[in-house]
Parts: structure tokens; C-alpha cells; sequence
């Protein structure tokens, strides 16, 4: 058995690999960059080593200085974790030749499914359906624009050596390809050192739906049933749930039996994943699910199928690595309730999702729920990595439960001064469609608008919070009045400034409607629904933060690259209309405008670098103008 395990990565995954090994009384060793001396998993891990500066690619994606700490600190094995090197089948091979064990497939079997044009040719050839597309490695635009004519759109343009939603665009029509080509390309060089591309027919009706399989040095290959992972942003997975919506036994049998099939074609070892895309236009059934791609790793989403079947999906890894055999037979392996997991991000929904980072002074997680996360009080959000807090995981008799309960828990999260998405996913939990089933991975793009929405908040809240604002400001004038009584309740009001915007409130001292709340430097920080308000007494006008929209100002919410500019000063702008486009954690983020309105200066131009809270470009609505 292993004695010392190094995890090459960060965050949440390398303290979800420590709680394991801890379990099993096995050793670990954490990594970290100049952003991490501090983080979580450092703390966790029995022994930590520097690898390097803030960038993963100075750090976390150097496989020498990750094999060199092994080696200093006498770990026997590395697991990679999911990410990073994860899926890189020549740092795979440098750790076996280096005498260390990898927690992870073979080699040969991740260079067979890496490249998604590879994988799906090898599974056409093992007689596995796969969806229409093209894979040629003529990737010149007139060729590519061909091949998509010859699909039909809409069509769906995927980076072969892409994963996490990176280098990946769906065109709806032929004026659209190139932009989007252009688009896949960058993210793809930027995050895969790869710019390659393959183009997949559009399902109309898509729903993504996954098989967790497992295999050992002994030949033995099991599945763990499927997973749902259809509701998604920009190809990235929101929420996933074990088992799918709406799966009878036959279609269980033929996607799980497919499954195996296709981890039989590569030999594999160890935790994968085979990914298929459905047909829901209809009901699920074995003849309208196709192949899509297989991540040789261990998922973000492994914890539902832990729940779902009560296997610690990481101590299999290990005890496959070091050579036993799977634990189990598969007629043992049975699914037992629902499970549903959110994926928590320091991000702002209102703002495009634009990524949130900073130190988090304020972090409340929920109870009674399985909470992994990689943050801490004190944590800083940085714009490095990717801005997961955590990922909050419920498991519950039926999927219904377990919808209550995920929406219940999103509720019972804050973070101050960064801002989260728990407001959107209870916006999305508790959405009709949602709870019916009746959705596609086109699903929050549809109806983003109402996904999006912070409602106000609620009289009876803002009541109640007033009283507690009027309790602390000692000098106010309502204290001598609350509970008096001649006849008829006191007609008390005062004014309050709810995220910036103030009001005028009628307090009354017996309401009991408070919302959760926690005492911050600007005020009170309330949450309702998972949104969070900023309130306290009108002390002037607020300062808009970085990438706060509502003055007009455009700013820059973390340092990046203006990849274009679509506006130029002088021009009439309306809300919604996609202004710049900038380069930032590996991705491109569209900045829109606020409102109708006009560009009155415009300080950056493509190409040029750019400081968190800079100023980009600013825009004058023509109320102000008249004014």
C-alpha cells in the first residue's frame, strides 16, 4: 500500500484527496505557488513544498518541480488530481519513470482519449455510436466552414484538446463561423497549448448525461451508474445530479454496458468518465445517446456518485494504484436515493459572471450538508485559478429532496466583500422546469434573464432589517419610541440604503421576517434566496467597485487582455450590447452595456493589458445628457 501521497494540485480537489488519505493513514505532501502559502491545502497536508510563481504554468503545470518535491519529501505516489496535469499522459509516464507510483490510467490510455478527434475515431472503430461531426486535420477556415455546411447548423465547435467548456463555441449559423472559429482558437492555444479543433452536429434537444466507470491492473472494469450534468453555462457544469432524470432500466443498461465497451477499447486503469449527449426531445431511450468524449480522471462531480452508492471514489484510486484489485463485484454496486451537487462561484450573475476576487473577509457555508471546499476565513480569490469556492453536495429518498434541500443550502451561504452565485442557483433550483425535467444544456442560456434576476428585497425584510440598523445607530432618534403604544402603533420611518439605492421604510419594532443576516464593515450583510444586500444607513453616494456597471463606468473586474473593442467614442450604445471583450483567467468575458446610452471615452484598445479596476470606457445615458 502507498505510504505518502504528493497531490499535484490546489483548492478543493487536494483537500478532498488529504481527507481520504488521512483515512487510510497515508501521508500527504501539498504544492503550492506564490497565491497558495496560505491556502487551505497547504494547511491540511502534512508537509508543503513551493513549486513556483502564481501562474499555473510556472507552478502547477511543471511537471519537474512537481516530481522534483516527491522526490525531497520521499512521497511514493502522486495523484494529480482533476485539472493541471491530470490528463497528461508525458507527465504520467516522467512520474513512473521517475520510480513513482501515479494514482491515475495509463498513459497509453489518456494519449487514446485526450484528443477528442483520436477518441472518437477509436470508438467508432469499437462500434460505439457516436455523434455526426467532422475530425480532419485540415483546419483551414474554408475547409471548416465546409465541413459545417455539410453537418448543418447549428453546429458545435469543441477544441480537440480541450476540456472545462475551454475552446468551445455552438454557431447557429454560417456568418457567425469564423468569429467563433477565431474565438475556440485563442482559448484553446491559451489553455491546451493547442489550437486545434473538431465540429460536432448541434442535438437540438441535448441533454449531457455521464458514466462513471472504473478499472484495475486485473483487467476487472465496473460502472458506477450515470450522472446528469446537463444544466450548464458556456459549456461548464452548474448543477449535476445522480442518478439522470427520467432514465428507465433499458436505457441504464445499454448507456452503462456502452460505457464499458469503451473503457475495454483503451485497457483502462483506474477512475474515467464516458461522456454521451442525448436526444431529450423525446423520451430517454437506448437508440438516441451518442459517445462524446472520455476524461481519463477523476470528475469535479465524483461526489454525487459517492453518495449515490456509498464508494469513496478516491480510496478506490488509491488501492487500484497500488495494485489490488476493485473492491467489489458490479451486481454489488446499487444505486441508493438521489443526490444533487452546486458548484459555488465567486462570481457576480448580475454582472455577465463576471469573476469576483479579492480576500474573503466573511464565509458562512451551510450545515448538515457535505461541504468541499478548498477556502477559508481570510482566503483570497485570485484571478490565477479558477474561482470555485465549493462545491455543495446533498443526498436525500428521492430527487425532490434532494432539490429542496440543494436550494436550502444555497440560501445558507455568504461571502463578503467577493460576491457568489448562490442566488442563481436557487434561482435555478427552484425553477418549474427544473423540478419537471424539462430541460436541455441549452436551459440557462434560455432563460438567463430570469435565472439572473436579484428580486428587491422584501418590505417585511427591509422592516425588520431597519430595526436593526436603528438599534445600532445609538444616537438615532427611534430607540425612546419602539414599543411605544396610545391607542394605535407609532408611525416610525427611516431611511436606509439597500445596495447603494436608498429608501424610506416604515420600521416596525414587533416584525419578526428578518432575513439571515451578519454585521460587515459597510453595514449589514443580508441574504435572501442566496442573494446577498448590502444595507445600512444613507452615508452619501456609494462608490461603485470593480466591474460595477450602474455609473456608467466600465471597469476592469481582474487584471486581462482587451482581446477587441466594439464600441468607438461617439456611439450610441443599448443595454445589453456587447462592448469589450476581455481576456482573463483563460477565458473571454463579453462586458456589455448597463443601459441605453452613449460612449462618451473610450481609454484602452485591443491588444493592451489591463489593472483590476481600471477604468476601460465610460457611457452617459441620455437622461443625464439632457441633463
Amino acid at each position: 500500500m502507498i505510504k505518502k501521497i504528493l497531490i499535484a494540485n490546489r483548492g478543493e480537489i487536494a483537500c478532498r484527496i488529504m481527507r481520504t488519505a488521512k483515512e487510510m493513514n497515508i501521508a500527504t505532501v501539498a504544492v503550492y505557488s506564490d497565491a497558495d502559502a496560505k491556502a487551505l491545502h497547504t494547511q491540511m497536508a502534512d508537509e508543503a513544498i513551493h513549486i513556483g510563481p502564481s501562474p499555473a504554468i510556472e507552478s502547477y503545470l511543471v511537471g519537474e518541480k512537481i516530481i522534483a518535491a516527491a522526490k525531497k519529501t520521499g512521497a511514493d505516489a502522486i495523484h494529480p488530481g482533476y485539472g493541471f496535469l491530470s490528463e497528461n499522459a508525458t507527465f504520467a509516464d516522467a512520474v513512473i519513470d521517475a520510480g513513482l507510483i501515479w494514482i491515475g490510467p495509463k498513459s497509453s490510455s489518456i494519449q487514446a482519449m485526450g484528443l477528442k478527434d483520436a477518441a472518437k475515431t477509436l470508438m467508432e472503430k469499437a462500434g460505439i455510436p457516436c455523434t455526426p461531426g467532422y475530425l480532419g486535420e485540415d483546419q483551414s477556415l474554408k475547409r471548416l466552414e465546409k465541413e459545417a455546411k455539410i453537418i448543418g447548423y447549428p453546429v458545435l465547435i469543441k477544441a480537440v484538446a480541450g476540456g472545462g467548456g475551454k475552446g468551445m463555441r455552438k454557431v447557429d449559423n454560417a456568418s457567425n463561423f469564423a468569429n467563433a472559429l477565431k474565438s475556440c482558437q485563442r482559448e484553446a492555444a491559451s489553455s491546451f497549448g493547442d489550437d486545434r479543433v473538431l465540429l460536432e452536429k448541434w442535438i437540438t434537444a441535448p441533454r449531457h448525461i455521464e458514466v462513471q466507470i472504473f478499472g484495475d491492473k486485473h483487467g476487472n472494469i465496473v460502472h458506477l451508474f450515470e450522472r446528469d450534468c446537463t444544466l450548464q453555462r458556456r459549456h461548464q457544469k452548474v448543477i449535476e445530479e445522480a442518478p439522470a432524470f427520467g432514465m428507465n432500466q433499458e436505457t441504464r443498461a445499454r448507456i452503462c454496458e456502452t460505457a464499458i465497451l469503451a473503457a475495454q477499447a483503451v485497457d483502462y486503469e483506474g477512475a474515467g468518465t464516458i461522456e454521451f449527449i442525448a436526444d431529450a426531445s423525446g423520451e430517454l431511450n437506448p437508440d438516441s445517446i451518442w459517445f462524446m468524449e472520455m476524461n481519463t480522471r477523476l470528475q469535479v462531480e465524483h461526489p454525487v456518485t459517492e453518495a449515490i452508492t456509498g464508494i469513496d471514489l478516491v480510496e478506490w484510486q488509491i488501492r487500484i494504484a497500488s495494485g489490488e484489485p476493485i473492491p467489489v463485484k458490479q451486481e454489488d454496486i446499487s444505486i441508493n436515493g438521489w443526490a444533487m451537487e452546486a458548484r459555488l462561484y465567486s462570481e457576480n450573475p448580475t454582472n455577465g459572471f463576471l469573476p469576483s476576487i479579492g480576500k474573503i473577509n466573511l464565509l458562512n457555508m451551510p450545515y448538515g450538508v457535505r461541504v468541499d471546499t478548498g477556502i477559508q476565513d481570510g482566503a483570497e480569490i485570485t484571478p490565477f485559478y479558477d474561482p470555485m469556492v465549493a462545491k455543495l453536495i446533498v443526498h436525500e429518498e428521492n430527487r425532490k429532496l434532494a432539490m429542496h434541500s440543494l436550494a436550502e443550502a444555497c440560501e445558507n451561504v455568504s461571502t463578503y466583500p467577493v460576491i457568489n452565485n448562490a442566488g442563481f442557483l436557487c434561482n435555478l433550483l427552484n425553477h418549474k422546469a427544473f423540478e419537471a425535467g424539462s430541460y436541455t444544456t441549452g436551459f440557462i442560456d434560455s432563460n438567463l434573464e430570469a435565472l439572473t434576476a436579484k428580486p428587491p428585497l422584501k418590505v417585511d425584510k427591509l422592516k425588520a432589517i431597519s430595526l436593526l440598523l436603528s438599534d445600532e445607530d445609538k444616537a438615532g432618534p427611534w430607540n425612546g419610541l419602539f414599543g411605544f403604544r396610545n391607542g394605535s402603533q407609532a408611525d416610525l420611518s427611516m431611511r436606509i440604503s439597500v445596495d447603494g439605492e436608498t429608501h424610506t421604510i416604515s420600521v416596525d419594532p414587533y416584525c419578526d421576517d428578518c432575513p439571515y443576516w451578519e454585521q460587515v464593515s459597510d453595514g449589514l450583510l443580508c441574504i435572501d434566496q442566496g442573494w446577498p444586500y448590502l444595507v445600512s444607513l444613507p452615508r452619501g453616494k456609494a462608490k461603485s467597485g470593480a466591474g460595477d456597471l450602474s455609473d456608467g463606468q466600465i471597469t476592469s473586474p481582474m487584471p486581462g487582455k482587451i482581446l477587441s473593442l466594439s464600441v468607438a467614442l461617439g456611439d450610441e450604445v443599448t443595454k445589453g450590447q456587447p462592448l469589450i471583450t476581455l481576456e482573463a483567467m483563460k477565458m473571454e468575458h463579453s462586458m456589455t452595456a448597463p443601459f441605453d446610452g452613449k460612449v462618451i471615452s473610450v481609454n484602452v484598445e485591443a491588444d493592451q493589458n489591463v489593472m483590476q479596476g481600471m477604468i476601460l470606457l465610460e457611457i452617459v445615458s441620455h437622461q443625464d445628457e439632457e441633463v
